[in-house]
């Protein structure tokens, strides 16, 4: 009995990775082409997000230790967001003077990397007695200060060009 729930383990993440892939593949070719950066819209994302994990946090308050691992979350979340929006190339086009936007392989790989920490930590946390409500709190607020610092320093250095300042 033991052996057939390992097998089921095991397919359940070749499923996943090979849906992982095959999104990930068709969103990096869409990442990579540059496009306009809509700076007026940076704050959309973020606060839908928010907004969702404000439900989240209200529907189920986290306990103490989850508010300090949200907490956590969201400053490295941050740290994280800075980074990977810095990956993010940003010009003004010469021919439009529009600014616009290209993605960069690294902030792809930055995603891939925390979605496949996420996935094994939700799948494994019991069996390694990590308290699964506080892991999703957790990982909540580290996404939530991903999505908000990558758009605030997006959209900083938008302003320094658009001003005529190097980004």
């Amino acid at each position: 009995m033991q052996m057939h729930q390992v097998q089921a383990s095991w397919q359940q993440y070749a499923i996943m990775a090979v849906v992982f892939v095959i999104v990930f593949a068709i969103r990096g070719r869409s990442l990579m082409r540059v496009r306009p950066l809509k700076i007026e819209q940076l704050w959309i994302v973020p606060a839908v997000y928010a907004l969702v994990v404000a439900y989240l946090f209200v529907r189920f308050p986290p306990s103490a230790l989850g508010w300090a691992v949200s907490a956590l979350g969201l400053v490295v979340g941050g740290a994280i967001g800075w980074q990977r929006g810095k990956t993010m190339r940003i010009h003004l086009d010469p021919a439009t003077g529009l600014l616009m936007q290209k993605g960069s392989i690294w902030a792809l790989a930055i995603i891939v990397v925390l979605i496949a920490v996420k996935t094994v930590a939700q799948a494994e946390g019991s069996a390694l007695h990590f308290d699964v409500s506080v892991l999703v709190d957790g990982l909540a607020a580290l996404s939530l200060g991903i999505f908000a610092v990558q758009r605030l320093e997006m959209y900083l250095r938008a302003k320094r060009l658009l001003e005529g300042a190097p980004a």
